[in-house]
């Protein structure tokens, strides 16, 4: 059983993701610091409130004795030393100091407090402006037991009524065994409760945020990656047999340049493959000429016939031979058009000496070096020394034997000039365009041997290294094939690939 492919994530959704997942930690990391902050600083607050308790207390109690109390509490740990014990000895009774300060200190808004004596509470204020805490025992227990020691206390509590910051201070007199405690208590919920409706507020805005995030990068990733859908779908349009789809180009980022490289790129692809299409084309139509030959000639061939059957056999011998060379011409070309350059300087003058002494071996003509340059050229010297060659060798097919061929060099400031100059018929000028073609000639016909793509191959060389080949007129009749290799050709990007030699042959 088959196993479908897993469903890929968008990249337009995994770019939002991403997006909103860095928003989301970022305002929540916001939010949280800025609660935790805000929290703090109420507590503070209230601590501070509560801590001033303890002086209005004693002040009350004792009014001689506010400048001594000053500085008593530790804020280390917010509770206090024995000497903040309230001693309420110029109070008839402990009672009288009790009903008068809880009757005194009102408790402000979120506050309460009470009166405990022997742990039991006895006094709360007549006026609620706060909340009641006479009935919360869980509070009571609490600030009892902490103070049991004689010591003020400071704490939070859990109580059904919400979270209570409280402080217990212990109340004596020193004619009087009972024991007195007066306790106020904050309400830290509803003190709390301006910044959790903040944090609410923020929350809601925040969501409102991220939403408003997802719609606009929804569109905007969108936008921007809508050139990559369009890019996919254009190379889904194209196949082998129509490459003519391309992308559309605006604007520039990079998106635009990506497109722009890839439209070239489909260009260069185009080419090859018209340029392989016309190759086999051209192939096919040379290959039917030999086989037909050898195909007719063995038809009618009497194999009774001795004379016959070796007439035959040259003839096959013959187009076989012609079919050897078309491939090997053909491989030629392929590697010349290849990007197997070893691209280095070359010294114009050795290689003239060289082609004058390879030349010299071809027959029926008179070779000559007229002219010898001096001076370093960038190139590949066996692509160079090849086509050089193949001028020569194309030169002595199509010159009467007998006549003289001159090779020379020269060195300009445009670049070197390499050239071939025969005596024969010349090249009209309505035909000089196409010789450069696969398979072509000037005349059309096929009398001269060769497989017709030797001056192609000289073609391929010189685009190889930047440079163009041209054919002018010879004073007093011929042709005259000029290698123009631009200054310094190497030095323009030109590929290279170690280690691929071509084969040196120099005739078709």
């Amino acid at each position: 059983m088959a196993r479908s492919s897993p469903r890929l994530i968008p990249a337009r959704v995994r770019i939002l993701a991403a997006i909103l997942a860095v928003a989301c930690v970022g305002l929540a990391i916001v939010g949280s610091v800025t609660f935790l902050v805000q929290r703090e600083r109420v507590i503070q607050e209230v601590d501070h409130r509560l801590r001033a308790q303890i002086d209005g207390l004693r002040t009350f109690a004792d009014p001689t004795a506010a400048e001594s109390a000053d500085g008593a509490t530790d804020p280390a740990d917010g509770a206090a030393t024995a000497s903040e014990i309230v001693d309420v000895r110029d109070f008839d009774t402990l009672d009288d100091f009790l009903r008068a300060a809880i009757a005194t200190f009102v408790p402000a808004r979120n506050e309460g407090t009470v009166a405990v004596i022997d742990g039991v509470p006895r006094y709360r204020p007549g006026t609620l402006s706060g909340f009641d805490v006479s009935e919360n025992a869980v509070l009571i227990d609490r600030a009892v037991e902490e103070t049991a020691d004689g010591e003020t206390t400071r704490g939070t509590v859990t109580t059904e009524e919400g979270s209570l910051r409280y402080i217990a201070v212990p109340v004596s007199k020193p004619d009087d065994d009972r024991e007195g405690l007066y306790i106020r208590a904050v309400d830290m919920g509803a003190e709390l409760e301006p910044v959790t409706a903040a944090m609410a507020t923020y929350m809601i805005a925040a969501v409102a945020v991220l939403a408003a995030i997802g719609v606009v990068g929804w569109f905007v990733t969108g936008r921007l990656l809508s050139p990559i859908r369009h890019m996919r779908e254009t190379a889904d349009a194209i196949t082998i047999t129509d490459l003519s789809p391309r992308l559309t180009t605006s604007g520039n980022d990079d998106i635009s340049d990506l497109s722009r490289t890839v439209n070239s790129m489909l260009d260069r692809i185009e080419g090859s493959v018209d340029v392989q299409r016309q190759l086999l084309d051209d192939v096919r139509h040379e290959l039917k000429t030999p086989i037909t030959i050898v195909r007719g000639h063995l038809e009618l061939m009497d194999p009774g016939d001795a004379g016959d059957v070796e007439t035959a056999r040259e003839i096959g011998i013959a187009e076989l031979d012609r079919l050897a060379r078309l491939v090997e011409d053909i491989d030629l070309l392929a590697a010349a058009e290849g990007d197997s350059y070893l691209m280095g300087d070359v010294d114009v003058a050795a290689l003239t000496a060289r082609v004058g002494e390879l030349v010299a071996v071809i027959p029926g003509h008179t070779w000559t070096v007229v002219a010898t340059a001096s001076g370093l050229t960038r190139g590949d010297p066996d692509r160079l020394l090849q086509a050089w060659l193949q001028l020569a060798d194309n030169a002595a097919k199509y010159t009467p034997e007998g006549s003289a061929i001159e090779i020379g060099s020269e060195m300009e400031a445009d670049g070197a000039h390499l050239w071939v100059r025969d005596h024969g018929p010349g090249i009209p000028p309505a035909a000089r365009h196409r010789i450069f073609r696969r398979f072509d000639r000037a005349s059309g016909k096929r009398s001269v041997g060769g497989s017709g793509l030797g001056l192609a191959i000289v073609d391929a060389i010189m685009k190889g290294h930047s440079g163009t080949c041209v054919v002018t007129d010879t004073p007093g009749g011929g042709a005259t094939f000029t290698i123009h290799l631009p200054a310094r050709a190497a030095e323009l990007p030109a590929p290279v690939r170690a280690g691929d030699v071509l084969q040196r042959e120099t005739s078709s």
